[in-house]
């Protein structure tokens, strides 16, 4: 089967219409942004989009919590396993930890915390919160941006709902099979 070739092919196209199809693009699309902003603010399109902000986050977040479980006379580790590692600590001042806390998140109010933990050698002393320190549920709210995470379900059980739950019965109890002798492995390291 042969394949039959037009007798004609179409001409070229000229060089000038690409050129002029983007220019009109081009021009519309200008045209387009300038009709946006001849809107009214309160429906302009451009006033509804807001630029990502990202979240920045600094230091350490102590709750009252946190704060409560440092007690006179416990040494520096104890302190730092609690509150975490110190943001400020200066040889200048070596009896002295500052933490700082820095929050900025979109949707919510930013927030700054300055704490200072007196040491006297390697024994902690005292605590200045400089305020009130939240509680971990308030901290948590006050960033919570999340609108759905507010209508959620409560995650316990009321007594009512407790005591509807079916019994269960409690399984058979099952004979004993002697078992075999334990495998024993050699130490990983060897026994000085």
């Amino acid at each position: 089967m042969r394949l039959k070739l037009p007798s004609r092919v179409p001409p070229a196209v000229p060089r000038a219409v690409p050129l002029t199809l983007c220019l009109g693009l081009v021009g519309a699309a200008l045209g387009g942004c300038q009709a946006i902003r001849s809107l009214p603010t309160s429906e302009s399109l451009l006033s509804s989009i807001t630029p990502y902000k990202v979240e920045v986050v600094q230091g350490n977040v102590i709750t009252q919590e946190q704060a409560a479980l440092v007690k006179p006379g416990m040494n520096r580790a104890q302190v730092r396993d609690i509150l975490g590692s110190a943001l400020l600590t200066d040889v200048f001042h070596a009896d002295r930890w500052d933490y700082v806390f820095t929050i900025r998140r979109q949707g919510a109010e930013s927030q700054s915390r300055r704490i200072v933990v007196r040491f006297t050698g390697d024994e902690f002393q005292s605590i200045d919160t400089g305020g009130e320190l939240p509680t971990e549920r308030d901290f948590v709210a006050s960033i919570d941006t999340f609108k759905t995470a507010r209508n959620a379900p409560p995650l316990e059980l009321t007594e009512a709902q407790i005591k509807a739950l079916p019994v269960l019965a409690k399984p058979a109890a099952v004979a004993a099979e002697p078992v075999g002798p334990l495998r024993t492995y050699p130490p990983l390291e060897p026994r000085s």
